[in-house]
């Protein structure tokens, strides 16, 4: 496991379908959920995994959320300096993906280790499929309001109806990558990769051509007002790695001798690099035009003859996103002990996110949804990380795949009654101190105590994950 990043190995990389397992082909809707991937199944190698996380985050949301940090009253270098700093949470991201090699399982499974086997089915209903179909709900409002726009410059009227028939279209297309599923993911990724990094290059020369460098707020934020702005601007963007904490989903399909460093580096990469640059591109275009309605105000600063191409290239983002988050959705559903195949627990997933996609679309103010959600979901989502992050870094990253399959009574993972006090107990926790500190929806006591400030993110965490380590230890000897 001392191998260095990137691993320099070579010859590791299949270089056509033939070289895939029969259970892993991009041209064959794969034929795993849940289960154990043996040995004799995996391939790959971890530099893949940079093009997965990168198509997925080349996308509007993060433009969105850019221009949020200059809308909240942030001066362009205060926003920048927010940007790296959130976009730092990719680290756990990448310290998840390398449980996935380790055990040949998804995250969905690998969680029993934290939970028990019934305690995760709890863990897999809230934190698995719930957020997921969240975000991708979210995720697929920000692809119809691109596409509706390409609808209007057709010459169309986008009414709701409509409005209905483009969001089913982008959902259909998106499900069939998440029922196709790893392999097509991995066939797929870099290509888009490739389109979206040429197209934002273009996007990025009027946008730096027009950014004020010397930006700052007409009345300047300082002191308590300030270190809000800053601390909340720093749990807006951390959200978004923070929601995958399923990078295993991914990473499980690569051999078990997979260098650890490169697992790791290339996921946490593959969510970072995008991200900053695009997060970037939000927060710079914000200087120069209204980024309260991100597309009209982009709009602005582009040729004509490229408006067309860059709301496509919106589009295709989401979906690249969309496809992960549904893929994983549909494993969540079968790890909370629904008997469905994987193709149709993401088809389900398909239809609840299209029901509330609708419903933001057509019943709320999308940017207003987009900072309460992201802001809101960090409560649960930092505590569940720190969680995984925890375990595997106690468990020195050994899990047993095999026997994380066995749900009888006397798997190791059984716990007591089927629940592991540690996870049940921390988990929980961190989420009731990361409430208290919410300043979002609402206004914790403590939040409230400290004037406003919200310290939901990082407090979640370090409660969660220092009260998993004690009773890890505190169990383990009783």
């Amino acid at each position: 496991m001392a191998a260095t990043f990137p691993d320099p190995r070579p010859g590791t990389r299949p270089t056509d379908e033939a070289a895939h397992p029969a259970s892993d082909r991009a041209s064959r809707v794969e034929a795993h959920g849940i289960d154990h991937i043996a040995d004799e199944e995996r391939h790959g190698h971890p530099r893949q995994l940079f093009s997965i996380w990168a198509a997925a985050n080349v996308n509007y949301l993060s433009l969105v959320t850019g221009g949020a940090l200059v809308l909240m009253g942030l001066s362009l270098w205060q926003a920048l300096a927010v940007i790296v700093v959130g976009n730092l949470c990719w680290l756990l991201t990448g310290l998840l993906a390398v449980s996935g090699p380790a055990a040949g399982a998804p995250s969905e499974v690998i969680t029993r280790a934290m939970y028990g086997v019934f305690g995760n089915r709890v863990n897999n209903a809230i934190v698995g499929w719930l957020i997921s179909v969240c975000y991708f709900a979210l995720n697929l409002a920000a692809a119809g309001t691109a596409a509706f726009s390409l609808v209007e410059k057709a010459g169309l009227t986008a009414n709701t109806t409509v409005k209905i028939i483009v969001v089913m279209v982008i959902a259909a297309v998106t499900l069939a990558i998440g029922v196709y599923g790893h392999a097509m993911i991995t066939r797929l990724y870099l290509p888009i990769t490739l389109v979206l990094t040429a197209v934002f290059a273009v996007v990025a020369v009027p946008v730096l051509a027009h950014t004020d460098f010397g930006h700052t707020p007409a009345e300047p934020l300082s002191g308590a007002g300030l270190w809000s702005a800053l601390v909340a601007g720093v749990t807006l963007i951390g959200a978004g790695p923070l929601s995958y904490t399923t990078s295993a989903d991914f990473s499980r399909y690569l051999p078990r001798t997979a260098p650890v460093r490169a697992v790791f580096g290339w996921t946490a990469l593959g969510g970072f690099v995008p991200s900053v640059v695009v997060c970037s591109l939000g927060a710079c275009a914000a200087t120069a035009v209204d980024m309260s309605n991100p597309q009209t105000g982009l709009e602005q600063l582009l040729p004509a003859w490229f408006t067309p191409v860059f709301l496509l290239a919106l589009v295709l983002g989401t979906i690249a996103i969309n496809a992960l988050t549904s893929y994983s959705a549909g494993l969540a559903l079968q790890a909370v002990g629904i008997r469905i195949r994987r193709t149709r627990s993401v088809l389900v997933d398909g239809v609840a996110a299209v029901s509330l996609t609708l419903y933001g679309l057509l019943m709320s103010n999308f940017l207003d949804t987009v900072s309460n959600v992201l802001q809101l979901t960090v409560v649960l989502l930092g505590p569940a990380m720190a969680v995984y992050a925890t375990d595997i870094l106690l468990r020195r990253n050994r899990y047993d795949g095999p026997a994380l399959m066995d749900e009888t009574p006397d798997s190791r993972f059984w716990y007591t009654a089927g629940f592991n006090p540690a996870g049940v107990l921390a988990l929980p926790a961190g989420v009731t101190a990361a409430a208290l500190c919410v300043n979002t929806l609402y206004t914790g006591p403590v939040a409230h105590a400290l004037g406003g400030l919200d310290l939901a993110l990082p407090v979640g965490i370090v409660v969660a994950s220092t009260l998993y380590a004690l009773l890890t230890k505190a169990f383990a000897r009783t």
